[in-house]
């Protein structure tokens, strides 16, 4: 296990005043007006306060430094509180579709919000307000992402764009592979990459190079790939191991909720086509929203018997391994190439 670089820790902290900031000038601004309006922002500020790694506004950071920008600059702190926002709400998004009680140990918007209209007794379907509530905050939450881009480079706009568009068909191509039992490994690769892998860390880098240097793209773009594209692969097969093994006391979700949900990942692909007849009839289970503890560690035990998940950590070791060595073709100074080396390893293996 890696903690946690200083560094990743020093960007977080500035990020996180910059919402603070934004949360409360708008919460006061909307107080004014109805005091209805409060409970959408202070369910924002709930979600993108309560934690979280920062590892975008991390990659987005040292892709700005690395091109020359000043690391005091409040340019690339914008772009990392609007990486925030635009992941608060994917993941405000993500909790209705996926129909999610809890995130980071605590009730999701749309589960409180369901719960209040009931404990309230108001008119119309519980369930319907919760999921409309939550999918109105997120959008609110998607607005103020892109205010805080407003002084952006046309270059680092496109990058912007492009970023939200792959991130939006990867989460749509991830709720098909869930409905469609998607278990092809090449599927739900392309899954992984496009629903976070991307998101999380290359476009975030070319985000940040273009900030810096927006008439460098041509020369920057390609070479950063080579370590974000290998590296978010990694980060979300992670994700996919915490998703079925995980802690519930660390991750903050419920042991097996990926399993429950049927996410078509990697390591699900890997186990499905290893397994023999009476272990493929176990993994059958999986997308079941009422699998019980005792089948959730029958699923787990046949992950491992088939050797799914020592494969997968193999993989993980290789893309990584990929990614470290890809730095040292990145143009930046050796202290900037060090600390995404540094943010490598702590993203594969991590335990949250």
């Amino acid at each position: 296990m890696h903690a946690a670089p200083q560094s990743l820790l020093d960007v977080a902290s500035r990020v996180d005043k910059r919402l603070e900031a934004l949360l409360a000038v708008e919460r006061e601004r909307w107080a004014k007006v109805d005091a209805d309006l409060v409970p959408p922002i202070d369910e924002i500020a709930r979600l993108v306060l309560a934690g979280g790694k920062r590892l975008r506004p991390a990659f987005c950071f040292w892709g700005f430094v690395g091109a020359g920008g000043d690391p005091t600059d409040e340019l690339v702190i914008d772009a990392g509180a609007a990486l925030e926002l635009l992941h608060a709400f994917a993941l405000f998004h993500d909790d209705v579709m996926d129909g999610s009680l809890t995130r980071r140990g605590e009730p999701t918007t749309n589960a409180k919000f369901e719960a209040s209209h009931g404990a309230d007794k108001l008119a119309g379907e519980s369930r319907r307000f919760g999921d409309g509530v939550a999918i109105l905050v997120g959008d609110l939450a998607y607005v103020y992402s892109d205010q805080l881009m407003r002084n952006a480079s046309p270059q680092a706009w496109t990058i912007w764009n492009e970023l939200r568009i792959e991130l939006n068909f990867g989460q749509y191509l991830d709720m098909l592979g869930s409905a469609m039992n998607e278990r092809r490994r090449e599927k739900a690769e392309r899954i992984c990459r496009y629903k976070s892998g991307k998101y999380t860390i290359e476009r975030p880098l070319h985000l940040g190079a273009l900030l810096a240097a927006p008439t460098r793209g041509d020369e920057l773009i390609p070479v950063l790939s080579t370590y974000g594209l290998p590296l978010g692969d990694a980060f979300q097969m992670r994700d996919d191991v915490l998703g079925a093994f995980g802690d519930t006391a660390i991750t903050g979700k419920p042991v097996g909720d990926d399993l429950r949900e049927g996410k078509p990942t990697p390591l699900m692909a890997i186990a499905t086509t290893r397994a023999n007849a009476a272990q493929l009839k176990e993994l059958q289970l999986v997308g079941n929203q009422d699998l019980t503890p005792e089948q959730i560690a029958r699923v787990q035990e046949v992950i491992r018997e088939t050797g799914a998940l020592d494969e997968l950590e193999t993989v993980i070791t290789r893309l990584t391994d990929e990614a470290i060595a890809a730095v040292q073709h990145v143009p930046f100074v050796q202290s900037v190439r060090d600390e995404l080396i540094t943010l490598a390893e702590y993203v594969s293996w991590r335990t949250v």
